[in-house]
């Protein structure tokens, strides 16, 4: 009886925990690589757009990546050297970070230099910029608080989104040419071709040849 006690004691401590996470959505710009020492895995196919974390103060290590149209079949892929920020999560409250995103590629290159993101709780009108630090030192201190990460759909099955929005999505049509701003199928097809590994690479021209 007293080890079932206990037993059940520490699955309601586990559950407790994973039922008072929030969750933190990021826009396809800004990538989330790591928090504090745990490393979250992107692959040509999936990217991760959230991060739940219980409520705590984190050090989360963050990529400006961008894409600019340049003419009707060119673009330019404009990145910012991975930066880390200390994002403070309170109980029962899911965020977005957002950022104010450039009008053009010149702009764009002058962001990447300085990224300047913010935390904005959902349903606020106001949000907290997030100061860039120094990388932390991760082996100094214990990892104690829970990180899970959640899977984003694939790109080639989803549909961009405003610069704001929280889902990283991008686009599966060609626009005509006046049609707005909106990258093309094929030039967000190019962006996530550069941004896969060779073994990535090749898992997609298997997929894509299989018959």
């Amino acid at each position: 009886m007293r080890k079932y006690v206990l037993l059940s004691g520490i699955m309601s401590l586990l559950l407790s925990a994973t039922s008072v996470a929030e969750t933190i959505n990021f826009p396809e710009e800004i990538v989330p690589l790591q928090v504090g020492d745990k490393k979250i895995e992107h692959s040509f196919f999936n990217r991760v757009d959230e991060v739940e974390l219980i409520p705590g103060v984190y050090q989360v290590k963050l990529k400006y990546t961008d894409l600019y149209e340049q003419g009707y079949d060119e673009h330019q892929v404009i990145d910012s050297e991975p930066f880390w920020v200390t994002m403070t999560i309170a109980a029962n409250t899911d965020y977005d970070v957002v950022f104010n995103r450039a009008d053009n590629a010149v702009a764009a290159e002058v962001f990447a230099e300085a990224p300047q993101v913010s935390l904005q709780a959902k349903g606020a009108s106001l949000s907290t910029p997030l100061a860039i630090m120094a990388e932390p030192d991760l082996t100094s201190r214990a990892s104690s608080q829970v990180a899970t990460v959640q899977v984003a759909p694939t790109a080639a099955s989803t549909t961009r989104t405003a610069p704001m929005a929280a889902n990283l999505q991008a686009p599966v049509s060609r626009p005509a040419p006046n049609a707005g701003n909106a990258p093309s199928a094929a030039a967000m097809l190019d962006f996530w071709w550069q941004q896969a590994s060779a073994q990535e690479q090749q898992a997609f021209i298997n997929k894509v040849t299989k018959k």
